[in-house]
C-alpha cells in the first residue's frame, strides 16, 4: 500500500473518501468538455477530453487501491494530457508544422526533468516537483503569445494561475495534516479538474478565433 496523503490512516479501499470522491470532478468536466468539443472540428480537443476522463478514473483507482499499478494508472494520463496539450499548442497556437510541433513536444521531457530536479531541492516545492515546470511553461507561452492573440494569452495566464493554486493545495497536504486531518489533496483534485477543463476551453476558443479570421473560401475547405 502507498500511504502518501494525510487523509489515509490505514489500509482499505475507502480510507481516502474525499480524495476518492472528488475525482468525480475530472469525470464531470471531461464529459462537459467532450460535449462542448463535439461537432467543432477539433479532434485534439476531443482527445484531451478523453484523456481527462482517464485522469479521473486513474486517480480514483489510486486513491482507493493505493498500489503501484494504481499509481501508474494515476500518473500516466496526466503525462499524456500534458504532452498532447503541448503538441496542440505548438501546432495551433504557434502554427508550427507537425514535425516541428512534435519536436517541441519531445523537448518538454528534458525541460521538465531539469526543472523538476531544481524543485526537488526546495523544501516546499519538492512534494510536487514533477508538476511545477508545467505552470511555468504555460505562463511562458502566455507571455510569448500576448502580441499574437491577447485573448489566448489571458486564457493561458488564468490556466497557469489555477494550476499554481492547485499545486499549492497539493503541496500543503502533509504540512497541514496536524491541523487539517482530512488534508488538502482533495482540493488539488477540484482545482485541477477546473484548470484542465479551462485549458481545453482556451484551446477551443483559440481555434474558433482562427477559423473566424479565415476567408469564407478557406473555411469551406
Amino acid at each position: 500500500m502507498i500511504d502518501a496523503y494525510c487523509e489515509r490512516l490505514e489500509p482499505g479501499l475507502w480510507t481516502e473518501p474525499l480524495n476518492a470522491i472528488t475525482n468525480a470532478a475530472f469525470i464531470l468536466v471531461a464529459l462537459v468538455m467532450w460535449r462542448r468539443s463535439a461537432g467543432q472540428g477539433t479532434p485534439l480537443a476531443l482527445m484531451l477530453s478523453l484523456v481527462l476522463l482517464a485522469i479521473g478514473i486513474g486517480s480514483a483507482l489510486f486513491h482507493t487501491f493505493a498500489t503501484q499499478w494504481a499509481s501508474v494508472a494515476d500518473t500516466t494520463p496526466i503525462l499524456v494530457f500534458i504532452l498532447l496539450y503541448v503538441f496542440a499548442a505548438n501546432l495551433h497556437f504557434w502554427r508550427m508544422p507537425v514535425w516541428a510541433a512534435s519536436i517541441g513536444t519531445a523537448a518538454f521531457v528534458p525541460y521538465a526533468a531539469l526543472l523538476a530536479w531544481v524543485f526537488y531541492q526546495l523544501p516546499f516545492f519538492s512534494v510536487s516537483a514533477p508538476y511545477w515546470p508545467v505552470p511555468l511553461l504555460i505562463a511562458a507561452y502566455a507571455i510569448l503569445l500576448r502580441n499574437r492573440d491577447r485573448a489566448l494569452a489571458r486564457g493561458l495566464g488564468i490556466g497557469a494561475a489555477l494550476l499554481t493554486l492547485s499545486l499549492v493545495a497539493r503541496s500543503l497536504d502533509a504540512p497541514l495534516c496536524a491541523s487539517i486531518p482530512i488534508g488538502t489533496h482533495w482540493l488539488w483534485h477540484l482545482l485541477n479538474a477546473a484548470m484542465l477543463g479551462w485549458m481545453i476551453e482556451v484551446y477551443l476558443r483559440a481555434r474558433a478565433r482562427q477559423r473566424s479570421a479565415l476567408s469564407p473560401e478557406a473555411r469551406a475547405r
